[in-house]
């Protein structure tokens, strides 16, 4: 008998090459999904993919949706200047990270962000989202 059944193992080869329900090529790590979860950008970024019809935003409307949820601290500051500091963080930090986690599909170039995600995601943003603290 195969000592890896035996014991009660798993390949991990084959089990990166299982596709899962998104269609990636593999599964996401746990680690993965929940780094993606644990800041409160990308929590807004994808709560506002799932939402949205064929799970696909505009960069510009995605921006308004993050930074409509993702209050300023500072409430002094103007829309615009929030608005601003929310793009240039979408586009250089949370929007990459989900895109090389494959999370999301982020074409810089076109502006169009599309949820890849699979069941985990969407489940741990159902199990964050009632302790999420909106001000």
């Amino acid at each position: 008998m195969d000592e890896n059944i035996e014991l009660g193992t798993h390949d991990l080869q084959s089990i990166e090459e299982v596709s899962d329900s998104s269609g990636r090529e593999r599964a996401i790590s746990p680690d993965t999904a929940l780094s993606a979860v644990a800041n409160e950008h990308r929590r807004a970024i994808l709560d506002a993919l799932d939402n949205a019809s064929e799970k696909t935003l505009e960069y510009d409307v995605l921006v308004d949706r993050v930074a409509d949820r993702v209050r300023d601290e500072d409430a002094r500051r103007e829309s615009d200047e929030h608005r601003q500091r929310v793009r240039i963080e979408l586009h250089h930090t949370h929007l990459p990270k989900l895109d090389e986690a494959r999370i999301i599909d982020y074409e810089a170039e076109t502006g169009h962000i599309q949820f890849v995600g699979g069941e985990l995601e969407r489940e741990l943003l159902t199990l964050v989202e009632p302790y999420d603290v909106h001000e």
